[in-house]
């Protein structure tokens, strides 16, 4: 262990200054023995020792100040976030109008894959369609659910497709009965 004994101090110095405590610095110093150890004759023939202390001790650092990263607890005062209703939930109100005016083949693939969660290829399958034209019919589907989100609620997208914002359009018309889930929607 000539490699340890040669670096030793250097390391525990490095500890102390990067740490400033002498004890905290002590046991990542034990830490780094015990390390040093489990390599053996390996440790003390490497090309340099010293390099690999310095790495193993940076590395136990970093541990060592995750493991014990101080917290700051929380002023009782601090309001809460206020949780703003993304664009995409409040055009809840929008869709069934919107779904209402498609045509029933377009609302019947977003309905059943889109809104009760069955699969494409369940889909094929009732429809009698390959697995291909039931994804082209569902994409078709929802290109022309969003071209008339666009029109009727005015719905913007962001760079990444995402919904930003919109400006739903007043209806007169009545609730239309189970367009999504069981519920009845009040499409006013």
């Amino acid at each position: 262990m000539t490699a340890w004994t040669a670096h030793q101090r250097e390391v525990h110095a490095w500890l102390v200054h990067q740490l400033g405590d002498a004890s905290q610095a002590e046991d990542l110093l034990q830490e780094l023995f015990v390390k040093a150890l489990g390599h053996k004759q390996q440790f003390c023939t490497m090309a340099n020792a010293r390099a690999w202390l310095y790495t193993v001790a940076r590395h136990a650092l970093i541990d060592h100040l995750r493991r014990h990263k101080q917290q700051q607890a929380l002023p009782g005062d601090l309001a809460a976030p206020q949780e703003e209703t993304a664009p995409v939930a409040a055009l809840a109100n929008c869709l069934p109008r919107v779904l209402a005016e498609l045509a029933p083949e377009d609302r019947e693939a977003i309905t059943l894959c889109d809104l009760d969660g069955m699969s494409q290829e369940a889909y094929a399958h009732l429809k009698g369609l390959t697995l291909p034209g039931a994804k082209s019919r569902v994409q078709r589907a929802r290109k022309r659910l969003r071209d008339r989100l666009a029109t009727a609620c005015q719905v913007r997208f962001d760079e990444t497709g995402r919904v930003c914002c919109f400006a739903p359009r007043p209806s007169s018309r009545p609730t239309v009965e189970g367009l999504v889930g069981r519920q009845s929607i009040d499409l006013t």
